[in-house]
């Protein structure tokens, strides 16, 4: 993953920056609530969120990704947004780290340059706090700026033709029309249906 921007930590910041206060605001009673994501409810994208928070420093240290869990287990349900808090300082700091944007790192992809790694886990972390704030219904406190930052270099990431690859957990690219804001087509990127809504409660 390349870009014409050089410096990607300040958008990585604010993509994480947008999570949480959404995270702030989820309540125990909503951590069964559905989610974009096939399969996980609002617990499960949490336990995944603060595993990148965590993961993200570790890699750009020489660590490898699967040394860390992609689920981090044991947070009681009031919880999750002290074990997100916590997780900032140490990835703020992991930035700031002298030479980092020089280092080539372990991706779940391969060798990346940090620079590139850093711009796929803020786009990670731009698609997956869509789908907590549909899971709660506050898509409208998300920053367009960040998805239109991470769109091209995702689409060059992650072509769409790989997307039957057994090793690529994307559904094919979701079709947006032509006025989509950037969100949207990162999302409809992804496989996501950007028009997805939480079934109604029983």
């Amino acid at each position: 993953m390349t870009t014409t921007q050089t410096d990607p930590r300040p958008l990585l910041l604010a993509a994480a920056a947008q999570v949480t206060p959404l995270i702030d605001g989820v309540r125990p009673a909503d951590l069964d609530r559905p989610t974009p994501c096939d399969g996980w409810a609002v617990r499960d994208l949490l336990a995944h969120l603060a595993a990148v928070a965590s993961r993200v420093p570790y890699l750009l240290r020489g660590g490898h990704p699967f040394d860390v869990p992609s689920m981090v287990e044991g947070v009681a349900d009031d919880g999750w947004a002290a074990a997100w808090a916590e997780r900032q300082p140490d990835l703020a700091a992991s930035l700031a780290e002298d030479g980092v944007l020089d280092r080539t790192v372990h991706h779940p992809a391969g060798e990346l340059p940090a620079a590139g790694a850093m711009l796929a886990y803020t786009s990670e972390l731009a698609a997956h706090g869509w789908d907590l704030a549909a899971a709660l219904g506050r898509t409208t406190d998300l920053d367009d700026e960040v998805a239109a930052a991470c769109l091209e270099p995702t689409r060059r990431f992650l072509p769409a033709e790989i997307r039957h690859l057994d090793e690529v957990p994307f559904g094919p690219v979701v079709e947006v029309d032509d006025d989509a804001s950037s969100y949207q087509r990162l999302l409809g990127w992804y496989g996501r249906d950007p028009h997805w809504t939480a079934p109604a409660a029983h």
